[in-house]
């Protein structure tokens, strides 16, 4: 099988439509194109692409949309932090993944995944983001 290579921008946009882990950038590749199965032996899934966000984030696959809320407590102290611009934005600085803004506040290595929770727009309830991760079989 053939590689191609994608600018960091094309790989965000293709990992936004994927719904779910089980949902390969190739499935989404396809879907995109109009391409069929191509007979009874090559199996291709359908897809839902949902809209394109430009400004949610995405961290190990999981998205984000913005204005979604994180939060953690630490030493007594809430922190909070918001999704804006396709970043976690945490007292007006933008981090790539949920540890290196938990590590912002703790001052050590420490799993963002366990560290935070978060409410996205529209709902009341916090929720751990470790619990958006699809689980593995």
């Amino acid at each position: 099988m053939r590689t191609i290579e994608v600018d960091f921008d094309v790989f965000k946009a293709l990992t936004m439509r994927r719904p779910s882990e089980s949902v390969t950038e190739n499935d989404v590749l396809r879907e995109l194109l109009g391409l069929s199965s191509g007979g009874p032996r090559q199996m291709v899934k359908t897809v839902l692409i949902p809209p394109l966000d430009p400004d949610g984030w995405i961290s190990k696959g999981v998205r984000f949309p913005p204005g979604t809320e994180f939060r953690a407590h630490y030493k007594g102290v809430t922190h909070l932090a918001r999704v804006e611009s396709g970043a976690l934005v945490l007292n007006g600085k933008r981090y790539d993944t949920p540890s290196a803004a938990a590590m912002s506040i703790t001052g050590s290595p420490v799993n963002g995944w366990t560290f935070w929770e978060c409410r996205v727009p529209g709902s009341a309830a916090w929720q751990m983001i470790k619990t958006r991760r699809p689980q593995k079989p």
